[in-house]
């Protein structure tokens, strides 16, 4: 029986050291220094200075995670530009798709099937966000279903309300193409969290920002 390849026979896998670090977060996902280290079978000291190298580039982050006694761990992924080095075929299907619906339907095809992603997306984050008690219940239902979606959502509570950060957006691509899919995103996101809050969108990645980030704040704090 012959031996099953480690990867799919299509993968040309890079040569490059530099290369090889964003293969290794693109095939594994946010990745320690030490973990990449035992993957690529080199050393932590080689890693970290790829690391720094590509950082430096905007191809890769990282954010600190604790745990207990001892220091942080930083823990490295790729950013939207990282992620633009790999070839991308289904968002350029998507794109492909969102022109050949505006060619036959036009502009009113194009305001239906946002329209039916957007009552899809309602439904899910309201029967999600049932049980929330408030409103910073909501918004940490919400940062866990989209980060399930791919998003990288997170949320931070500010002076007088919230922040609500999405480090990536998975649909880039159809968006670029389409602004309605923005739009229509906003608007769910002022549905589902309820009257009780304002919801304002501040760093939007299709203007050049490095994320989405919306400002939430409670209406009566709004209103002072």
């Amino acid at each position: 029986m012959p031996e099953i390849p480690t990867h799919p026979a299509h993968w040309e896998q890079p040569h490059q050291p530099a290369d090889r670090v964003l293969m290794a977060l693109k095939t594994r996902g946010p990745q320690s220094v030490a973990a990449i280290a035992r993957v690529l079978d080199v050393t932590a000291e080689a890693v970290r200075q790829q690391m720094a190298r590509l950082h430096d580039e905007g191809l890769v982050e990282s954010e600190s995670h604790s745990a207990g006694r001892g220091r942080p761990t930083q823990i490295w992924r790729l950013t939207a530009a990282g992620n633009a080095r790999f070839p991308d075929t289904h968002a350029e299907m998507t794109v492909q798709m969102i022109q050949a619906v505006r060619q036959v339907f036009g502009e009113a095809g194009i305001d239906k099937l946002i329209s039916a992603r957007e009552e899809a997306m309602r439904r899910n984050y309201l029967q999600a966000m049932s049980q929330a008690p408030d409103l910073a219940g909501r918004l940490r239902r919400l940062a866990e279903l989209r980060t399930a979606e791919g998003y990288m959502a997170e949320l931070r509570a500010e002076e007088g309300g919230f922040l609500f950060i999405e480090n990536h957006c998975p649909i880039c691509s159809a968006a670029k193409a389409c602004m309605g899919f923005c739009r229509s995103e906003l608007e769910l996101f002022r549905d589902v969290l309820g009257q009780d809050a304002q919801v304002d969108r501040e760093e939007h990645m299709l203007v050049g920002a490095r994320r989405c980030a919306y400002r939430v704040t409670p209406r009566a704090q709004a209103a002072r």
